[in-house]
């Protein structure tokens, strides 16, 4: 009897929606252009425009305020016109868990009631903010609970900028005016590893990237930055030219046969044309390496031969391998590769020159580790027969 065969990549690159109809557009998100063009159509003169722009985005970016009356520097009957035609809204915290860890989780709603999920992880020397770009996820990777949940939609620059605005309230990190400079940062990194596959949404997550980079507000360099990818290899030379963060990319394993099961994606672009564009990144965004995320599957892809194909498949890449303990979810069809084993693996790879950290899980107790991300409202309800099935075990 055959396998049921591993579910398909959906080829989508947008997903329609209607915003709601009429009412004030939310300025969380626009570009600089975005603003100025938005400004000016809401009858702010064209020679103002441009020092507009630069006070209300440190009013909103750099101060954190989110009404109008409290920018001071304008005047009042141009606050009044703002307060008309505009908002400054952020996606709702339904609820926030913190973990044992200091992990924090939020489940957030955003326009048309869709839940989306965001993960602060304050570690010794930094604090990694993990975001969403998409409701749901395109791909269907067989080990990721947030895969099982079918893709609703993408989410908006707005949507994607508000969640890094959200642990900023939360972690009450808006400067305070009059207060001395305070360089430290809570929020010091952001990764877009959330729900969703951000090249599947390139242009709203580049827009969100733009402001969340902008050295007049939140201002995270784009090496703070880090954007994984299952491998939608048309648009990796594109996130090198108009973005530059950090790449990470989801690999997991060494041949295409277990990949097409994994990462459904690899039958659409196999390990060889991911890798081929995977050795152009460094150089063309000026970027120090690329992290190749590894997920250790018990009895799967951890074996030595498995280690020692993936040095060989990456020699020449400036690169990190970051293994992932397999974080377990309710029905989920794998196990985690036994400790002893993962420092086997870990040990080829540092030997062949390779950093190659295990990754310790973090949020576990509140369903906040790496690929346990799925809103709870929109959860399938699977048993672990039905996953195995799609899952093509």
């Amino acid at each position: 009897m055959n396998k049921p065969a591993a579910p398909i990549t959906q080829d989508v690159l947008t997903i329609p929606r209607k915003l709601p109809e009429g009412g004030k557009v939310n300025l969380v998100g626009l570009t600089r252009t975005q603003l100025r063009d938005a400004l000016i159509a809401a009858g702010t003169p064209e020679k103002q425009a441009k020092m507009r722009v630069g006070q209300i985005w440190q009013w909103i970016y750099h101060w954190g305020v989110r009404d109008f009356a409290q920018m001071t520097n304008l005047a009042k009957d141009y606050r009044a016109l703002l307060a008309e035609n505009f908002e400054v809204t952020l996606p709702e915290v339904v609820t926030r868990q913190v973990s044992m860890d200091g992990t924090r989780k939020y489940l957030l709603r955003i326009a048309g009631g869709h839940e989306v999920e965001a993960v602060y992880i304050p570690e010794e020397n930094r604090g990694t903010l993990c975001i969403s770009s998409q409701v749901g996820c395109t791909l269907t990777c067989s080990f990721c609970h947030t895969g099982t949940q079918k893709l609703v939609r993408n989410l908006t620059a707005g949507e994607i900028v508000g969640q890094v605005m959200v642990a900023r309230d939360d972690l009450d990190e808006w400067p305070k005016p009059g207060a001395p400079r305070d360089e430290s940062r809570l929020v010091s990194n952001v990764v877009l590893m959330g729900m969703g596959e951000p090249l599947y949404n390139f242009e709203n997550v580049r827009d969100a990237m733009q402001v969340v980079m902008d050295n007049e507000g939140i201002s995270l360099s784009r090496r703070r930055i880090t954007l994984s990818t299952s491998g939608v290899v048309p648009e990796i030379a594109r996130t090198a030219a108009e973005i530059g963060c950090l790449l990470a990319v989801s690999f997991h394993a060494t041949t295409d046969e277990v990949r097409n099961r994994l990462v459904p994606i690899n039958k659409k672009y196999n390990i060889e044309t991911l890798i081929a564009s995977l050795r152009e990144y460094p150089r063309l965004s000026n970027s120090e390496r690329i992290t190749f995320e590894y997920v250790m599957l018990k009895g799967v892809n951890d074996s030595d031969d498995d280690a020692r194909r993936l040095v060989r498949l990456i020699r020449g890449i400036p690169a990190k391998i970051n293994l992932i303990p397999f974080n377990e979810w309710p029905g989920a069809p794998y196990q985690r590769s036994d400790w002893e084993r993962i420092e086997a693996f870990a040990d080829i790879i540092y030997k062949a020159g390779y950093a190659s950290p295990i990754r310790t899980p973090r949020g576990e107790d509140i369903m906040a580790a790496c690929g346990q991300l799925k809103s709870a409202t929109e959860r399938a309800r699977k048993n672990r027969a039905q996953i195995a099935a799609e899952a093509g075990l």
